[in-house]
């Protein structure tokens, strides 16, 4: 069934991997990306990964679905998945109380408590499976296994830029303050949205983030150095 090439409207075609979220999946998804961002061709206009999917953008005037999808098929077919060098970033975390407040309940459900729940996130390796919702903000799957949680069942509203928040097996820094029903289990200063650079964010697909604890201390001086 997969990879399953689709048309989607009269400039895009969705080249599919395969439809949950899995590591193997998202592999393929990343080498397709950067292969075809490598590449590239007449009427290119962007590439968009998912977990499981690549939705291929193309000037209509330029080009059509039939040499799009030709050309899907040739990098698919070349495609060495894992041969790409990932980046590692390190990402600051603090998760003193009142930045945290989700931790004692999250500690609660999971049986653990909340300096268990620290140590497994901090242990994890994360990969960036995709980007998404609002600016900068990167998916990171990998969370260990005991501490994984369903999202909330109802959203919380203004939770703070930078809020670590975890659901299922991913993690998420946020960049803006927005509502949420991810679990907030601390805060980061690390500065992931960059407009003024190029590229504006920090991270990009399948890359590797690890999570460094820092003090309070540190945290607000971060802060306070970022927001003037």
């Amino acid at each position: 069934m997969y990879p399953r090439l689709v048309p989607v409207a009269d400039c895009g075609l969705l080249v599919e991997f395969g439809d949950h979220i899995d590591p193997v999946i998202n592999a393929q998804v990343a080498t397709f990306d950067r292969d075809l961002m490598a590449r590239g061709f007449p009427g290119f206009t962007e590439s968009v990964p998912s977990w499981s999917a690549v939705l291929v953008g193309f000037d209509p005037l330029i080009t059509d679905h039939e040499q799009v999808r030709a050309l899907a098929e040739t990098i698919i077919a070349t495609m060495k998945p894992g041969a790409a060098k990932r980046a590692r970033h390190e990402v600051l975390a603090c998760y003193d109380d009142d930045l945290a407040p989700d931790l004692a309940i999250m500690a609660q459900k999971t049986g653990r408590t909340p300096d268990e729940v620290i140590a497994a996130h901090l242990s994890g390796t994360y990969v960036v499976g995709m980007m998404g919702f609002a600016p900068g903000y990167a998916y990171l799957d990998g969370l260990p296994e005991p501490i994984r949680l369903p999202r909330k069942t109802a959203p919380v509203r203004g939770v703070p830029k930078g809020s670590i928040m975890l659901a299922g097996s991913q993690c998420i820094v946020s960049t803006v303050t927005m509502p949420s029903g991810w679990w907030v289990i601390g805060r980061s200063p690390t500065r992931i949205l960059r407009p003024e650079n190029h590229p504006p964010v920090l991270f990009d697909m399948g890359d590797e983030i690890i999570f460094k604890r820092i003090d309070r201390k540190t945290f607000d001086a971060m802060s306070t150095e970022a927001a003037s």
